[in-house]
Parts: C-alpha cells; sequence; structure tokens
C-alpha cells in the first residue's frame, strides 16, 4: 500500500485528517511511500525547563500504523461494551515488518463464546483469549524486602525511586508531575497508598530517612482513585527532583505517548522502574492502552503492562516504568507510566498501572 492508497483509506475513518491536525499537513505528507509519522514522545527542549516541552515524531509502517490503529479502536470498543465476564484487554502490536497487531483478552468464563459477544467488532484484528479463574480467591504472597531510604538530606530536591510514607503505609515517590496550567510542580506517589483514610485529599506524605526522623513532603492536592495516582503539594524547602535514584542515575526528560509505547512493543524493547522495596528491574513491555478490571467496581483505563510479578510488591507502587532517550544525554530517560499493581493469578505475569499519556489527556499532568 502506497502513501497516496494509505491517505485515501484513512481518510473514510477520519484518522488522515486527525493525523495531520496533530502533526501538521507537511509533516504528514512528508512521510515515504508506506510510512506515516506518529507522535512518540514528549520530551523537554531544555532540561532545566519543565515548561518547554516539543513533541518527536517516528515514521512507522503504512500497513502497521493500521492494524495497530484497528486494534486500538476494537479495545476501546470492547471497554465500553464490558459484556458480561469481560475482565481486560491490551493492544499488543506486532514487529513493524509483521504489519499486525492483536488484542489480549481476559474473560472469567468459557472463552469459546468471546467471539459471539464481540460479533464484528473484531474482523481482521487477531484476538487472545485467556480464561482467569478465581482472581479474587488467589492470596498475594509477597516477599520481605528492605525499604530504600534516603540516609540523610544534603539537598532541597528529593529523588524518586525512594520510599515515601502515608498515614497508614509505605509506598514508593515518583518523579516531579508537572501542572502548566497551575505552573505547580507535585510530589507523587500511589493512592492506594492512602488507604484507611477517608478521604486522601489533605491527607500528609512524609520522607522517611534511615539516619533521622522523618520529614514532611507536604499534604495531598489532587486525588485521583481510578487512575491511583495523588498529587501533593510540596510544603517547606523540600521540592520533588526529576532525577531517580537508579543504579545508574536517571533524569526524566519527558515521556512516552501511546504511539511511543507501540514503538518499543514492536521493536521489543524493555522498560525499567526503582522500587523502594524491591529496587531497580526491568521488562519487556507486554501491552498499552490497557483496561483492567480485576479490583475494584470500576475499570481502569490508558493502562500499561510489562515485565512479570516478581518486579513488583507492596511499596512499590507509586513508582514509575521509564525507558532511555534514544536522543538525549548519557542518563536521560522517557517516563512511560506508574505501576501500581501486579498479577497473582496462575497464567498471567505482568505489572500494570496507568500510562503517562493517560495522565496527561485527563488532567494535563506531565513529567
Amino acid at each position: 500500500m502506497d502513501r497516496r492508497e494509505f491517505v485515501r483509506t484513512l481518510a473514510t475513518g477520519g484518522y488522515a485528517v486527525g493525523m495531520a491536525h496533530l502533526l501538521g499537513v507537511e509533516d504528514f505528507l512528508a512521510a515515504d511511500d508506506g510510512e506515516v509519522p506518529v507522535v512518540t514522545a514528549l520530551v523537554r527542549s531544555d532540561p532545566d525547563d519543565p515548561w518547554s516541552l516539543e513533541e518527536r515524531t517516528r515514521y512507522v509502517p503504512a500497513e502497521w500504523y493500521a492494524a495497530v490503529e484497528k486494534a486500538i479502536e476494537l479495545n476501546d470498543r470492547l471497554a465500553r461494551s464490558a459484556f458480561t465476564g469481560y475482565l481486560g484487554s491490551a493492544v499488543v502490536p506486532g514487529s513493524y515488518g509483521s504489519g499486525s497487531a492483536t488484542v489480549s483478552i481476559g474473560v472469567s468464563k468459557d472463552a469459546g463464546s468471546i467471539r459471539d459477544a464481540i460479533g464484528d467488532l473484531a474482523a481482521g484484528v487477531s484476538l487472545d483469549v485467556q480464561t482467569i479463574v478465581d482472581v479474587e480467591e488467589v492470596e498475594d504472597g509477597a516477599d520481605f524486602y528492605q525499604p530504600r531510604m534516603i540516609d540523610s538530606l544534603s539537598d532541597d530536591r528529593v529523588p524518586a525511586g525512594v520510599a515515601c510514607e502515608t498515614p497508614t503505609s509505605l509506598a514508593t515517590l515518583g518523579p516531579a508531575l508537572f501542572h502548566p496550567d497551575e505552573r505547580q510542580q507535585y510530589f507523587v506517589t500511589a493512592e492506594h497508598a492512602f488507604e484507611g483514610e477517608t478521604n486522601a485529599s489533605g491527607a500528609p506524605l512524609s520522607l522517611p530517612l534511615s539516619g533521622d526522623d522523618p520529614v514532611e513532603l507536604g499534604a495531598v492536592a489532587y486525588d485521583h482513585p481510578i487512575e491511583d495516582v495523588v498529587a501533593v503539594e510540596p510544603a517547606g524547602d523540600l521540592v520533588p527532583s526529576t532525577w531517580i535514584d537508579a543504579p545508574e542515575p536517571a533524569q526524566v526528560r519527558g515521556q512516552l505517548t501511546r504511539w511511543g509505547l507501540a514503538d518499543l512493543i514492536a521493536r521489543d524493547e524493555r522498560l525499567e522502574k526503582v522500587g523502594a522495596l524491591t529496587g531497580h528491574t526491568t521488562g519487556r513491555v507486554q501491552g498499552f492502552d490497557a483496561v483492567t478490571c480485576f479490583t475494584d467496581e470500576f475499570c481502569r483505563r490508558g493502562q500499561i503492562r510489562w515485565g512479570g510479578e516478581m518486579d513488583l510488591t507492596d511499596g512499590d507502587s507509586g513508582s514509575v516504568s521509564y525507558h532511555p532517550d534514544p536522543e538525549g544525554d548519557d542518563g536521560d530517560v522517557l517516563v512511560a507510566g506508574f505501576n501500581n499493581a501486579r498479577t497473582w493469578w496462575p497464567g498471567q505475569s505482568y505489572v500494570w498501572g496507568v500510562a503517562a499519556y493517560r495522565i496527561t489527556e485527563q488532567y494535563g499532568y506531565h513529567f
């Protein structure tokens, strides 16, 4: 399929118009035959200026793009239909050479009836259907780890990847989260770490020190329970940092988009994370635009699936997954999303959490 034929094909569904609006007509038509541009990341042109975000573009095969776009559409329809037995789904792009994409679906009943429930929606899209049994009855046996705590404070900037404390539990501190409308930076961690609080809003977050008393970081300014994220407004002299306390220190330069994650899967790339309990781990990206309906009465959308169940344990929630910035300096990274939970049932093994692009789309925050 050449570029002109691809444009004509997508125009019938509005995709070409949408891409041209997003990237600009000149950018879109500048692609070679058989390729289209996608925005893969939002990156700061000035590392010290959090408001200097620029879009980074990559050209991808048109056939692959069309397959992934169709899988995204099917996955969205599945989430909205929420048929009986539906526990979640995710988009899994194939390699660039394959020109294909799959929708992975988890169900709680006979997988043989899945196509009857989906009907014609799945035409032209590969399905990977897995039956998940007794999700709620499987116990989560966590191993014991020593929390990663800062010895003492020598700087007013607190790095990510270390332990933080809520009134009820311990979690992992994420890197600085910015809100462009307010020109404000926030500490950030997992909302479920405030479980037991009547309302997370206004609840304090503190930094435990191995050689001293805990230090207050601030109070929750914004509570987002569905995405499982809280933004904490700094109080006092301490402020969040864009640095992650990894074995090789990493500086956040920006974040991956939906298509940036699709690109990583197509190229079989890995994500990294630093949790307060399990420390630094890496793992393959298993799916994006995922929907998870395993733990609550509502479904969480815009999720990432990556790594394995051993990459996360209690206390690691609030950490971020990230990938080296291929165009940045040594140590520069792009955030993929938060880590909030892991599988605990037989047959599947991954970490899941809300993607950075979802947080940006819903609330405007960025890394």
